[in-house]
């Protein structure tokens, strides 16, 4: 038996110590040293490398398999984060916070991979078989969806159940199965009796996840693992973690709205950044095909205080309604309280509007909301925080079909943004008739002309530009 020695690993950022510290040496944190046992590493001839066997380097042109195959995915939504479909043998981490739909979610993609592709394994350490078929049954029966149900092949018998906890006996099942998919949920409550800590601790996140990469690998198995989130909303564990797996997915939404957004964070086989979006019904996670559309439902024409931001997500273009609302304030600070947007974006944008145009926000209570339980993270929103404010300010709405798109700079100029033309041609098929872009317009980039572009320099000049057509 491998002699074993004691060490402190971070849970936030896998830094190992020898001896416990309260502090961590590298992130700062405190109170994330967690104590692991740990084998030795050999020594002797082995430890040199003599005594293993050693591979062989392969050219490239000997290596077998095709590049582009992919598993042909039916949910469309989904495909599109991956890049265009499930790699074989490559591993995929889900994560998201609790009751946010990730167990549905891989339960449907399970359900069509098994009509479409094969076997599928779906491995469960948190409830109990009979838990995930009356699930599976109301996922095939629609209840609650008020149409079709998304899954029609959820009882079909290429979806093979499995509720266990243990890793070895988990990958003895994979093997005489053979799945072309491998789901477990979650990686958390899986275990490997090699190592005595407890599951969910970082040894043994980190040991099961590379051992079941290693196994996908190996044999070409898809696998999908459900990870669990911490209270700041990142995969709970090591970081290291996520650089052992080919892909890492959020899901991500508001809990007490029905939009769910799946964004990819990283990818080694597509485009980072990509984002899927679902609504969460009765009968499941429903594709939302055209999801800006379904942001802009239920928009108050012609409200002070509304604008619309042309954002990207990946290659998708989206757009969003922000939403401000400025009242004077009782206390001396005012309060600047954004959902949706990066608070310290929302700051230098009131500070812009204050120094720049002269508005009065220093006894305003400023509040920004992004309509859907949405996270605008880009600096291309700021232009339409900027003119929601101004319009709540002033009391004079923005024109309802008047879009917006740039980022704004601390002395009030505009700044281009990237994939403008993808922008504006969102904006023109829902029915907008003119978008306020920068005038700094990279050269090349060509624009529609099925939509009227109003180029302005400043943040003055399209605040001049949005609210004089109402107030005029």
């Amino acid at each position: 038996m491998p002699k074993t020695k004691t060490q402190w690993v971070c849970q936030n950022c896998g830094r190992t110590t020898l001896r416990e510290m309260g502090k961590c040496p590298q992130c700062g944190e405190f109170n994330t040293m967690v104590e692991v046992m740990v084998a030795e590493p050999p020594k002797g001839l082995e430890r040199r490398g003599l005594g293993v066997p050693a591979s062989r380097p392969l050219k490239l042109s000997e290596i077998e398999g095709d590049a582009n195959a992919r598993l042909h995915l039916p949910i469309e939504e989904f495909a599109r984060v991956l890049g265009g479909g499930i790699v074989p043998g490559s591993v995929v981490l889900v994560g998201g916070d609790p009751g946010i739909g990730k167990s549905t979610l891989l339960l449907q993609l399970a359900a069509v991979m098994a009509e479409t592709s094969g076997p599928v394994l779906y491995v469960s350490g948190e409830e109990s078989a009979r838990q995930i078929k009356m699930r599976a049954q109301r996922l095939a029966s629609g209840d609650g969806a008020g149409g079709t149900a998304p899954v029609s092949a959820s009882l079909s018998d290429n979806l093979l159940l499995l509720n266990e906890t243990n890793l070895d006996a988990i990958i003895s099942n994979a093997d005489s199965i053979n799945p072309r998919l491998l789901i477990v949920d979650s990686i958390q409550t899986t275990y490997t009796g090699d190592i005595t800590s407890a599951a969910g601790s970082v040894s043994q996140v980190r040991e099961c996840a590379m051992r079941l990469t290693n196994v996908a690998k190996a044999s070409g198995m898809a696998a999908f693992l459900i990870g669990h989130v911490t209270k700041e909303g990142t995969i709970a564990g090591p970081r290291v973690l996520e650089h052992i797996v080919d892909t890492v997915l959020y899901l991500e939404g508001d809990r007490y709205q029905s939009y769910r957004l799946l964004r990819g964070v990283k990818n080694r086989f597509g485009p980072t950044s990509e984002v899927g979006v679902f609504e969460m019904r009765g009968a499941g996670m429903i594709e939302v095909s055209n999801p800006s559309e379904a942001f802009l439902a239920e928009r108050m024409v012609n409200s002070p205080g509304s604008a619309i931001a042309v954002t990207m997500e990946g290659t998708r273009p989206l757009l969003v309604e922000v939403q401000a609302l400025t009242s004077p304030t009782v206390f001396g600070n005012p309060r600047r309280t954004g959902n949706g947007v990066d608070f310290n974006r929302l700051l230098l944008v009131t500070a812009v509007l204050t120094k720049r145009l002269g508005l009065k926000l220093f006894d305003q209570d400023v509040f920004v909301n992004i309509i859907g339980g949405l996270q605008v993270e880009e600096p291309a929103a700021d232009l339409a925080v900027a003119l929601a404010i101004a319009s709540s300010v002033r009391d004079v709405p923005v024109p309802a079909d008047t879009a917006c798109v740039g980022e704004i700079g601390l002395s009030g100029e505009l700044r281009a943004v990237g994939q403008l033309s993808a922008r504006l041609k969102e904006a023109a098929k829902l029915g907008f008739r003119r978008v306020i872009i920068p005038r700094t317009v990279r050269r090349g980039e060509p624009l529609p002309d099925d939509i009227e572009i109003i180029q302005a320099r400043s943040v003055r000049e399209a605040v001049d530009v949005a609210l004089k057509a109402v107030s005029t």
